[in-house]
Parts: C-alpha cells; sequence; structure tokens
C-alpha cells in the first residue's frame, strides 16, 4: 500500500525524522491558508507547492512548481488541483491530482550551499536481509545514477540478529562526504529513518532528496512509502490512510469482494483458483500468443455468484478478447464450479468475448458434460495444450 508524501513525512516526524514541514490543500483557498499559516511558522514568504499523487517524477510533468507570493500560490495550486498529471511512472492518461501539499522552502541561503543525497531503505530479496541504499546523487532518478554512475551507489545491509548499530550509521555519514555537524545529524537521520522502516512494517522508504540545508541540518524533502499490505492487521491506523483513488479501480472492486485481483496490459482474462494455478496459466496464455491482462484467483468458493463477479471484472477491460477459466476441482466440485459459469453467462447475457474452460478433479467428467451441452459460446478442455490450442485458435 502506498501512501501521499506527506502522510510517510508525518510518519516520519513520529519516529523523530526532520522533514520539510508542509500542510494539505484541497483547493486554491485552502492553499493560501496554508502558506499564511506557514509562514507564521517559519518566516519565509516562499513555498513549494507539490501535487499529492502516488506516482514519481511529478516535478517533469508540472506537479511540483515555486511560489514567491500568496498570489503566485492561488495561481499554481489551482492550476495543479485538478489536473490529470502526466509523469514517467502514470499512464499516458496520468492521475488526476485531488490535494497539494504547500511546503516550506528549505533551500534558503546560509554559510553553505544545500546538497542533496538519495536515500532508501528497503529488503534485500538476494540475502534476505534489509539494506539501506544511499548516494551523494541526490534529487536525480537512482535508475539514471545506477546505469551512469553505479560507483557513486553505497549500500548498507543490516544484520536482523543485531539491528542498525552506530557504526553503519557513522559510515554512512563518512561516504556522503559530511563531517561535524552535519555528519552527527545524518547518523540521527539514518537511525530514525530506520526504526521507521522497521516498525510499520515497511517495504520501502525511499528519500530523494534528503538534503543537508545551508545551516547543515539534514532532512527529508521528499517522501515514498510502501506499506506491506500483508501486515497492516497490525497497524490499524496506517491501513486508515489508504487512499483508493490512486489505485486502479477494478482491483478496489475486487477486493471489497474478497477477490484477489491484479490488473496487466494483456488481451485474455484470466480466472483461475490457486495463486500458482494463476502463474502457470499465465505462461500458457503466452506460450498460446497472448497476453494476460488481469491475475485473478477466485479462491475454492466459485459459486454462481462469485463467477459472475469475477466475469464482471475482467469485462471491465475493453482489451479483453478471450477468457480462460482454469479450475482445479481439490476442495470444490468442477460441477458446481461448471454449473455457477452457465448460471452467470445466462444471468449476464451480454458476454461477447469467447471463454474456454477447462476444469479437472473432482466431477470434471461431469462438469465438461454441463459445458458442452449448455448451447453457450462456452469451449471446454481436459488438457492444458488443448486450452492453449483453443486460446491460440479464438486470437487468431
Amino acid at each position: 500500500m502506498n501512501l501521499h508524501e506527506y502522510q510517510g513525512k508525518e510518519m516520519l516526524a513520529s519516529f523523530g525524522v526532520r522533514i520539510q514541514r508542509g500542510i494539505v490543500a484541497t483547493t486554491p483557498a485552502e492553499a493560501v491558508a496554508a502558506a499564511k499559516k506557514l509562514t507564521e511558522e517559519t518566516g519565509t514568504g516562499w513555498h513549494v507547492i507539490k501535487a499529492q499523487v502516488h506516482a514519481g517524477g511529478r516535478g517533469k510533468g508540472g506537479g511540483v512548481k515555486l511560489a514567491k507570493s500568496l498570489e503566485q500560490v492561488e495561481e499554481i495550486a489551482g492550476q495543479i488541483i485538478g489536473m490529470n498529471l502526466v509523469t514517467p511512472q502514470t499512464s499516458a492518461e496520468g492521475k488526476k491530482v485531488h490535494q497539494v501539499l504547500i511546503a516550506e522552502d528549505v533551500y534558503y541561503p546560509g554559510d553553505n550551499e544545500p546538497e542533496e543525497y538519495y536515500m532508501s531503505v528497503l529488503l534485500n530479496r538476494s540475502t534476505g536481509r534489509n539494506m539501506i541504499m544511499y548516494s551523494t546523487e541526490g534529487g536525480m532518478d537512482i535508475e539514471t545514477v545506477a546505469e551512469e554512475t553505479p560507483h557513486l551507489i553505497f549500500t548498507e545491509e543490516i544484520n536482523p540478529a543485531t539491528g542498525l548499530l552506530p557504526f553503519q550509521t557513522r559510515k554512512i555519514a563518512f561516504n556522503l562526504g559530511l563531517s561535524g555537524t552535519a555528519f552527527k545529524e545524518m547518523t540521527k537521520f539514518v537511525a530514525s529513518l530506520y526504526k521507521a522502516y522497521v516498525s510499520t512494517d515497511s517495504s520501502l522508504f525511499e528519500i530523494n532528496p534528503v538534503l543537508k540545508t545551508s545551516d547543515d541540518k539534514i532532512m527529508a524533502v521528499d517522501s515514498k512509502v510502501s506499506l506491506d499490505e500483508n501486515a497492516l492487521f497490525r497497524h490499524k491506523d496506517l491501513a486508515a490512510l489508504r487512499d483508493e483513488r490512486e489505485e486502479n479501480a477494478v482491483e478496489v472492486e475486487a477486493k471489497a469482494v474478497g477477490l484477489n485481483y491484479v490488473d496487466l496490459d494483456g488481451n485474455v482474462g484470466c480466472m483461475v483458483n490457486g495463486a500458482g494455478l494463476a502463474m502457470a496459466t499465465m505462461d500458457l496464455i503466452k506460450q498460446a500468443g497472448g497476453e494476460p491482462a488481469n491475475f485473478l484467483d477466485v479462491g475454492g468458493t466459485a459459486d454462481a455468484e462469485r463467477v459472475e463477479i469475477a466475469f464482471d471484472l475482467i469485462l471491465k477491460d475493453p482489451n479483453v478478447k478471450a477468457i480462460l477459466v482454469n479450475i482445479f476441482g481439490g476442495i470444490v466440485r468442477c460441477d458446481r464450479v461448471a454449473q455457477g459459469i452457465v448460471d452467470a453467462y445466462k444471468n449476464m447475457g451480454n458476454i461477447e468475448v469467447p471463454i474456454i474452460v477447462r476444469l479437472q478433479g473432482t466431477n470434471a467428467d461431469i462438469a465438461k458434460e454441463l459445458i458442452d451441452n449448455s448451447g453457450l459460446d462456452v469451449q471446454s478442455a481436459v488438457e492444458f495444450q488443448e486450452a492453449a490450442d483453443k486460446v491460440q485458435a479464438v486470437l487468431a
């Protein structure tokens, strides 16, 4: 589950991480009020207006702008709120901006030049350990840094038995070229950041940039946080931060009815029971010359109502040219699934794409008879290869 920048910053601040202060606004008038309040608190008259969407590269799409007056705050907020923001991490249609963050300008003049760094905390899946990835090249896409200057990316792995140790925070600060007050500030920043990551059961904390201000303070100017959904039962307060407007509408609908659905970019819809079989089915579709349009696990209950809901979800995708139903009847009987498919088809009455059904397991022979004798545009298959051939034929 992804969080907005302002939500991630609030979380970081609760663990002692210094952040760029800001106030969320949903209208230009609220943006002006937020800017006035920040001016009173910080003394600065310049503010950064930042679109709040679940996507990186907002500045490239015109979603991050600097305002030097209250008039500009109102004007820029009016331009950003309601726009469809297109970034390298969104679709061509972009994402609609519902709110902006009015943030303080932290690039103020002082004794030293501000410097930007990159830092993230995530799991290194090859070793099974958490690691801190960091670089002196903050403010840039980390992918670009990795491609052009890989020697400027550092990693620090954390032993789960000991946790993050003080010498590791000092090593990070040293590799970033810091000294004096900034060095001490960075060690505190890293320790607090890692504590926030572990305590919230997150899968990613990415701060780009981490800023060393002109007076040697270290703070998070941005925040990208992804929470582990499997751990949200331990964090009811964090689960409440979900913004369903930022998520795929069909996936949200599927979640509400207890279905595991992931939207993909292909042309063949899948309805399967079991995650392993779902993965194998997607491979089958690829081998048949198609592309899976979704991952959909209906679980062990595949009655008419559940099947109808699943069909409806799949058919919301206009790119779907065929549907492959691949069910293994272990606990659930295949004939019940087949009857559910027939009933759902008749209830919906407007399915215009071909459906291939492969049912194996308990009462599979009875299920095949039900499908074949239904009189509907539903093709039955027994073997994997037979199902693949039928998919290939309908796509031809």
